[in-house]
């Protein structure tokens, strides 16, 4: 894939940018504590509030509901909730919206002659579906969501989504909202800005060491720190 050399941002050589969805482009933090209790009311255990999901999200997916039911999951229960997690989360889907910024960062991208994809672990059918629902489509070469069930890490994902647009990961930046988003940039050896969307406590992003960003067009601002 061919870029121009001043196809830059800030000088900082990121030529493409991977969006992740659930909680970064997408504000959908209610909807999925919402959902993680409907699920989780199916085997009686307790519900959660924000704080318990920001303080013990991880991946797998698997892991973070042993940890917040405090017992393990065994593979017949693990299917219920994730049926009935998305089940209820997809009826909260016409009630949400895209991040605050999301068009205008999406917009700011395209100003400065990046190309933009969506990468998303949530199911590929829906968030296409969506995608083009909320008029963003326009905006990436490709969107991928998960094709097959699994609540596993992102980095396979990323780097077959990489492979399938022929993109240097040393010139990609992913902007996310996950130290699972954070890994797998890590793991290709591509950029990353967290945004701070809800997934995990503030302090956690920050003390990563990379950059941590309240909006969308600050996340993008934020590749000269790299």
């Amino acid at each position: 894939m061919a870029h121009r050399d001043d196809q830059r941002l800030d000088g900082g050589g990121v030529r493409h940018v991977v969006w992740d969805w659930n909680g970064t482009l997408f504000d959908d933090h209610v909807a999925v504590v919402a959902a993680i209790n409907d699920a989780l009311a199916l085997l009686s255990l307790r519900p959660i509030d924000s704080n318990v999901y920001r303080t013990h999200f991880t991946r797998p997916v698997e892991r973070f509901y042993e940890q917040v039911a405090g017992r393990p999951i065994a593979p017949g229960e693990w299917r219920t909730l994730d049926e009935a997690y998305h089940d209820s989360y997809h009826a909260w889907v016409e009630r949400l919206e895209l991040a605050p910024d999301a068009w205008a960062a999406l917009a700011a991208a395209e100003a400065a002659g990046l190309t933009q994809s969506l990468l998303s672990m949530w199911r590929h059918q829906d968030l296409v579906a969506l995608v083009e629902r909320l008029g963003i489509g326009r905006f990436f070469l490709r969107v991928d969501g998960l094709r097959v069930p699994g609540g596993g890490g992102k980095t396979e994902h990323l780097v077959a989504h990489l492979a399938a647009l022929e993109v240097d990961p040393s010139a990609t930046l992913l902007v996310g909202d996950t130290l699972d988003d954070l890994a797998a940039a890590q793991a290709v050896g591509a950029r990353c800005v967290l945004y701070d969307g809800g997934s995990h406590h503030r302090h956690a992003l920050e003390a990563t060491g990379v950059p941590v960003a309240d909006t969308l067009t600050a996340a993008l601002a934020a590749v000269k720190q790299l």
